[in-house]
């Protein structure tokens, strides 16, 4: 994968503790913090799609 793959996420401040998305022509979706940016979940899609529903849906 390369760099130019990745995006920040527009709810990310500037500066530290970003999220990066990057999608691929296999159908699957890869994360990494800015912090520690050689760490990557892989997940497809729809698991990220639930996980940010369940997360949207919990209360604080």
């Amino acid at each position: 994968m390369h760099t130019s793959d990745w995006q920040k996420s527009t709810y990310s401040p500037d500066g530290s503790n970003c999220i990066y998305i990057a999608a691929t022509p296999d159908n699957t979706i890869h994360l990494r913090e800015s912090d520690d940016p050689d760490i990557t979940l892989t997940t497809t899609p729809d698991r990220l799609h639930a996980l940010i529903r369940t997360l949207k849906a919990t209360p604080r």
